[in-house]
Parts: structure tokens; sequence; C-alpha cells
């Protein structure tokens, strides 16, 4: 990684897990951190209004669009901001395969339960609390993975259970989990940014030992 790691964004929602990102790395305690740009997937997003409010550049997916014009865009922008790091924060679209292979071991996203269960094509937001709760199970959680070519099946980074009530309605297992996405994907980035994760050649994530060791990993704040 550079000396300063440049973090790029997409998200299709209201941008809380881009502002947990802002939080941790926009700070003097962070230097060699920086939140470059969020590219939205529609221009109603409201991560755009929390970028502007952040200082940081935004752009936005121009819509009725061909998968091979959204990777052009996509590769143009995330060249332009000179990306290290890609994070998918709540991006409803499949990135294309050219995005992915430019970016390889280093674009993560975020998912809001504990994979393999409970992702896919149209496993996102409240669906997927709604299909936990409805399946009846009593843990779900979030988990940061590598990105590939299908919908939240690239080699995961980390996990963090989170418990299901019983009478818990969706509403409630969601800001639960969010919650813990808050934590998870700042600690998820910084770990891959400082080189304590990578992505190997044969598709695993390999670790620090050291430092996964230590616990620093789940036991630090923000």
């Amino acid at each position: 990684m550079a000396d300063v790691v440049r973090i790029a964004v997409l998200a299709s929602g209201g941008g809380s897990n881009f502002q947990a990102l802002v939080d941790r790395f926009q700070r003097a305690e962070a230097p060699d951190r920086e939140v470059v740009g969020v590219i939205a997937s529609r221009a109603g997003a409201g991560v755009l209004e929390r970028a502007r409010r952040a200082g940081v550049a935004s752009a936005v997916v121009p819509a009725a669009r061909s998968d091979e014009a959204d990777a052009t865009f996509l590769l143009r922008t995330l060249a332009g901001w000179r990306s290290d790091i890609v994070v998918l924060a709540g991006y409803m679209k499949l990135v294309p395969e050219g995005v992915v292979r430019a970016h390889w071991g280093r674009i993560l996203n975020i998912h809001p339960a504990l994979l393999p269960s409970f992702g896919g094509r149209g496993m996102y937001g409240a669906r997927v609390h709604r299909a936990v709760v409805d399946a009846g199970a009593r843990v779900t959680g979030a988990t940061v993975h590598f990105v590939d070519e299908a919908y939240d099946r690239g080699p995961i980074l980390c996990q963090w259970p989170v418990p299901v009530l019983e009478g818990d309605p969706p509403a409630s297992v969601a800001a639960r989990v969010l919650k813990v996405e808050h934590r998870l994907l700042p600690a998820a980035v910084e770990a891959l940014a400082s080189g304590t994760v990578r992505l190997a050649a044969d598709g695993r994530v390999r670790w620090s030992r050291e430092w996964f060791e230590s616990e620093r990993f789940f036991n630090r704040e923000g």
C-alpha cells in the first residue's frame, strides 16, 4: 500500500457505514488513511449528503447504462481518485468483473448476516433481517468479505455474531446488526490497509498471527 492509503466507497443508501469510515479515518490520529470519495448507485442516495458534509468527493453512476459502461465509469472514477482500497457499504449493484479484477484483493463488502447464510442475489437490507427472523435463527451478525464476481461469495475476512432475541422484529435485529457493522467495517479496512490481512494468490485470507492473537482486532473501540 501507499504511504497514505486512499479509500473509496460504493454505496446506495443512507451511508451510515460510509460515515463510520469517515469518523474513523478523517481525523488527526489517522493521517495515513483518507476516504477520498464515494460513488452512489443513484442520485437520491442519502450518502451523497453525508459526503458533502464531510468534504468528500462524490459521483453517481449514470442511469440506464450497460454493465460495460458501468465498469468504464467505475474504473475511471476510482483511478481518478487513485483509490487503494474500495469498500462496498450497502452498494446494491453487482460490481462488474473488470472492476473486481482491477482491484482484486483490495475490494471489500459488508453484509448484514453471517455468510454464507442469508446471502446472494436479492438478499440485502431489510430482506436479510426478515429472512433471519422467518428462519427462526437465534444468531445473526455481520460479515466483511473480499469481493469476487458474484453476490456475497468472496473470501471472508471477518465476522461478528449478533443474538436474535425471542420475539425480535426484523427492525430490532437490523438495528443491533448495524451497530456491529459500524465497528467491524472500519476495523476490517484498517487491517487491510496496514497489511495485517491480505488475500493470497490461492484465494485464502492470510492474517498476521501475532496481531490477530493479540485480540486488537475485536477489542478496539470505534
